[in-house]
């Protein structure tokens, strides 16, 4: 049985707990930033920093220990965490989707909350290696259990996971299952040495002989073009709001951080007439003008969310209209929020000038990170959607990317 978050006197004082919390770890990540992009490490500190706070449980219910978050303010913690580490703040939202995922996707009631039960208790983290564009894994019968192999080119929180998301071929059907990685076999390699999301730990996961049994299946092994029910695909807007949400929070950073600069550092230009380049005009335009994009993409998010999560309030009646209806707010605020990033992330070095492009200061680590990771789908196929959205009334095709 599902259960249902209840909004309480005690649960809105877990919320302004948990967001003066997710404020304080981002200050701190962004006072470390430069230093941790360049180390490119995983993350195990910062994981352990969100796991002591509780942030990793503010979706789960607060009858068994979470915080009782909804999603609107799920993606508000994503995106405050992204202000000061854009990694972290995708990390955390990873998280969220994908332990939240089982809930809605478990043929079985019982196991989806015996395993929310013992998230929250342990206070796990959760990844995936689920990438269809990256199949590579094969599940076989051996005994009284089953053994996995392959490999899996990207798979974020790679070293980090406590428990993972995963599928694989069962003969000719796919069977999807949540192991921990504790088990031998599973293998996390040191190959992520990408320009952006340096802390997402998304290198490749090897599998061999990794043991999987029956209990941990959370769905019957399906044909592989069986219709999942419409419940179990809300997992693919919401990692999309995910992306939106820490794409504006690093957006957000690094515009706070070039106002820093600009008032105490950047010089007035010689021709400006101004004896401080905060009063310098052209600087002041530039910095309205990212502030209203900002807003109105913020806006446009926490909107989308709103949409996605009343959506799947509606539980197993919703319908496949409904789901696809609240897609296409996502998918918009994803397409304006991965502009808008791009634009204020490469265009902060106008409003501080030429010595911020220092290698010490790093601040090219806010495009690098939006760079990296808007290129995770094609943003003019989610464009695409949403023209056909409104133009046709067609709603997105349902996949791990629509």
């Amino acid at each position: 049985m599902t259960l249902q978050l209840v909004k309480t006197t005690e649960t809105i004082d877990q919320r302004t707990r948990l967001f003066e919390l997710a404020r304080g770890i981002s200050r701190d990540l962004a006072d470390r930033a430069a230093e941790l992009d360049a180390s490119g490490k995983p993350p195990y500190e910062e994981i352990a920093i969100l796991k002591a706070s509780g942030l990793v449980n503010a979706l789960h219910a607060p009858q068994i220990g979470g915080g009782g978050l909804d999603w609107v303010d799920g993606l508000k913690l994503v995106r405050i965490l992204a202000r000061g580490e854009s990694s972290i703040g995708q990390l955390l939202g990873y998280h969220y989707v994908n332990s939240q995922y089982i809930i809605w996707a478990a043929d079985n009631p019982d196991q989806a909350a015996t395993l929310s039960q013992e998230t929250v208790a342990k206070r796990l983290y959760w990844g995936a290696a689920v990438n269809p564009r990256d199949p590579g894994l094969v599940l076989e019968k051996r005994g009284d259990h089953y053994v996995l192999n392959g490999r899996k080119t990207f798979s974020t929180a790679a070293h980090i996971s406590d428990v993972i998301n995963a599928n694989a071929t069962l003969g000719d059907r796919i069977a999807n299952f949540a192991v921990t990685t504790d088990r031998p076999g599973y293998i996390a390699n040191d190959d992520w040495d990408n320009i952006g999301q340096r802390l997402s730990d998304s290198g490749s996961v090897e599998f061999r002989d990794f043991p999987v049994y029956d209990s941990d299946f959370i769905q019957k092994p399906s044909a592989p073009d069986a219709a999942p029910s419409v419940l179990s695909t809300f997992n693919t807007p919401l990692i999309q709001l995910v992306f939106v949400n820490f794409y504006l929070g690093t957006a957000e950073g690094a515009l706070e951080t070039a106002l820093d600069y600009v008032r105490t550092t950047t010089r007035p230009w010689i021709t400006s007439g101004v004896d401080r380049a905060a009063d310098d005009p052209y600087i002041l335009e530039r910095i309205g003008e990212f502030k209203a994009q900002l807003k109105a993409s913020v806006a446009l998010a926490d909107l989308a969310a709103g949409a996605v999560q009343s959506t799947l309030a509606r539980g197993p009646a919703v319908t496949a209209r409904e789901r696809g209806e609240a897609a296409a707010e996502a998918y918009a605020a994803k397409v304006h929020a991965t502009h808008v990033s791009l634009e204020i992330t490469s265009r902060i070095f106008e409003l501080m000038g030429a010595r911020a492009t220092a290698g010490k200061y790093r601040f090219d680590r806010y495009w690098r990170n939006v760079r990296t990771h808007t290129l995770h789908d094609p943003v003019f196929y989610k464009a695409r959607e949403v023209g056909e959205f409104y133009l046709k009334g067609k709603i997105p095709e349902i996949s791990l990317y629509s």
